[in-house]
């Protein structure tokens, strides 16, 4: 969704019930990540929203469940790894993204996907939504949580 060519996905939501999952690690681009996020479920008309900020990137799925399970029409979930120099950030961005992943197909519940996956710090800074940044990750992940949630419903309208 990212760059040139990225789709218009505004919707309204009026009545929907969202929650943000949010990692702790990288405080001035989860800020960004959080705020642009914010922007966009504000811009839906999104007015019953719930923020929890997770340890780390690696509990977001778990978190992502819960509220997928507890009623919320869609979870979105936002976090950061950065490349170190040992196999950590594969295994990490591996199990967070194959685990939101797996809580959407088994819930059936949309998972705005805002997890960062950089090899450096200026990458993640470039994709916060920050006034400097070239992307705004945290209001795409809520956008295409909410236009998946308005395609879902058409599915069910029509069954």
């Amino acid at each position: 969704m990212s760059g040139a060519g990225a789709p218009d996905l505004r919707t309204d939501a009026t009545g929907a019930r969202v929650a943000v999952v949010a990692s702790s690690w990288h405080t001035e681009v989860m800020d960004g990540l959080i705020a642009g996020a914010q922007r966009a479920l504000a811009d839906a008309n999104v007015t019953d929203v719930t923020l929890v900020r997770a340890p780390g990137s690696f509990e977001l799925p778990i978190l992502a469940q819960a509220y997928a399970k507890a009623g919320f029409d869609a979870v979105v979930a936002l976090g950061v790894i950065i490349r170190g120099g040992t196999p950590h950030f594969e295994y990490v961005c591996a199990a967070a993204t194959d685990g939101l992943n797996r809580v959407a197909l088994d819930t059936g519940i949309p998972i705005g996907f805002g997890l960062l996956t950089c090899d450096n710090d200026q990458q993640a800074l470039d994709r916060a939504g920050l006034p400097d940044s070239k992307e705004d990750r945290g209001r795409e992940a809520v956008e295409a949580a909410l236009a998946t949630r308005a395609l879902l419903s058409a599915v069910e309208d029509r069954s």
